[in-house]
């Protein structure tokens, strides 16, 4: 009760040099002393163990817990398991971290918009526990069915910076990795998140659309999308007879019409192309740029 952690007694508590609670406990539920494999329980004691786990802080002191358990015989003929060591749901076998620290560090990155590096520093640990403990939290929203949407919003995220590398024979540049994301949102209603899919190509999108219940895609009845040729294209496969909604972009200094897309990527080294000639030059003020 002190503890909070069902199954387990405080027997004592202590503090380390760095300012850490070390709690010492045991074990307080007979339902523990039961074989995993065939549920009987055991009276036949083989050993005292002692383990180490980790619990919410308790204020900025990180809570350690030591835990004097005991390793059981399993009596049953029939039973294949020999042995077992006591172990209770909120404290997992093998586990280094109690159930409630792990459920509260992905609750915290799914919720507090906390990125995974910033909770696992919170809670000390990992950045793939930290990971794990997110995907576990949402793993039931992701698996509940998609919210009712009528209009679906489309449009890409750049994943880091373009990578390039140097042609040693040639001395020319060349594009080795640009990562895109394509980020699908009810547009018309929420505008929360739906999907996330790797790429930005036509056919990812429509694989995206297309796996979703039909119900649902009949509910859809516009798509609002940039001048992006893949994301039209895919509109028009997975959702024929409602094409996509697209607002004109004015032409720019050199005359070309560019969505949110924008020009490719182009190496920092790699010459400009030339600037229109009935443009002005930049950096010059307006009257200066028509006398040149």
């Amino acid at each position: 009760m002190l503890l909070g952690i069902e199954g387990l007694a405080v027997a004592s508590v202590g503090l380390e040099d760095d300012g850490a609670r070390v709690v010492e406990v045991v074990t307080d539920e007979e339902t523990a002393a039961a074989c995993p494999e065939c549920g009987v329980l055991s009276t036949s004691v083989k050993e005292r163990a002692t383990t180490r786990r980790r619990d919410l802080p308790y204020g900025v002191a990180p809570i350690r817990l030591v835990w004097h358990k005991t390793r059981w015989r399993c009596r049953e003929t029939r039973c294949p398991r020999g042995s077992f060591t006591e172990s209770l749901p909120s404290v997992p076998a093998r586990s280094r971290l109690t159930t409630r620290l792990r459920s509260e560090c992905g609750e915290r990155i799914a919720t507090d918009a906390s990125c995974v590096q910033a909770a696992a520093a919170r809670y000390r640990v990992s950045w793939p526990v930290a990971h794990a403990a997110f995907v576990a939290h949402v793993d039931a929203e992701l698996a509940a069915p998609l919210p009712p949407v009528e209009v679906l919003g489309i449009d890409e995220t750049r994943r880091g910076k373009p990578v390039w590398a140097q042609d040693p024979d040639t001395c020319r540049w060349h594009l080795v990795a640009d990562r895109w994301l394509t980020g699908i949102v009810d547009a018309a209603g929420t505008g929360g998140l739906l999907g996330h899919v790797d790429g930005r190509t036509a056919e990812v999108v429509a694989d995206w659309l297309r796996d979703q219940p039909q119900a649902w895609l009949d509910g859809v009845t516009h798509v609002c999308i940039d001048l992006s040729g893949s994301y039209a294209k895919a509109v028009a496969d997975a959702l024929p007879g409602r094409g996509p909604g697209r607002r004109p972009v004015p032409p720019g200094p050199s005359g070309q019409r560019h969505g949110h897309r924008g020009a490719a990527a182009r190496h920092p080294r790699a010459p400009r192309p030339p600037r229109p000639e009935e443009g002005p030059r930049v950096g010059l003020p307006a009257s200066a740029a028509h006398r040149a």
